[in-house]
């Protein structure tokens, strides 16, 4: 959980159209810069750390996405991306778990592969998958196999914006992925939707 952020002067970045500010938070027991991102026509508002690099997304259905420096001897960066869709929590899950090809899905005390919880006043439901992940350039382009991957994937519930649902799944190599998991949870603690 942050503490109250210590200002080491504001900076403005253009970031497709979306103006942010940076900002040194304390986390933990470092202090990490992190970058206030905006989605939904900036009625969404993240932090996420200065390291993960902003990309063009690889499709034109996902809003923002990162790549998220690889650690280690990990072969690949982690990727982030995040997106508003359509269906429900369980179909969506269902189709996370379907692009690996042996999941093993972290569940909760009683079976749950969704963990619920709460974050800026709005339910958040986590999803944390690992097994060989099946990578696509898109969404109708043949599989490439990734072994020893990992999945953290959020699934926000924003119906007072129109969209029901609203994702950012982070997935790549596990260790990568291990290494950036308390930034991931942070970024979801930061959550503001606008009312």
């Amino acid at each position: 959980m942050w503490t109250s952020p210590i200002s080491r002067g504001f900076f403005l970045l253009l970031l497709l159209g979306t103006v942010v500010n940076v900002t040194t938070y304390t986390s933990g027991a470092a202090n990490e810069e992190q970058v206030v991102v905006a989605l939904a026509e900036d009625r969404i508002q993240m932090k996420v750390p200065v390291s993960w690099v902003r990309k063009q997304p690889r499709v034109k259905i996902i809003e923002l996405e990162f790549s998220i420096p690889k650690v280690e001897d990990d072969q690949r960066d982690g990727r982030l991306t995040m997106m508003a869709a359509g269906g429900s929590l369980q179909q969506n899950v269902n189709r996370w778990l379907g692009q690996f090809r042996d999941a093993r899905p972290k569940k909760d005390v009683g079976g749950n592969v969704a963990q619920r919880l709460k974050a800026g006043g709005k339910t958040i439901h986590l999803v944390d998958i690992s097994g060989t992940y099946q990578d696509r350039r898109g969404p109708f382009a043949p599989p490439t196999s990734r072994e020893g991957y990992r999945m953290l994937g959020a699934i926000i519930e924003t119906a007072k914006l129109g969209q029901t649902l609203y994702f950012c799944k982070f997935y790549g190599p596990q260790t990568t992925v291990a290494a950036n998991e308390k930034s991931f949870m942070q970024m979801l603690e930061s959550l503001k939707i606008a009312e």
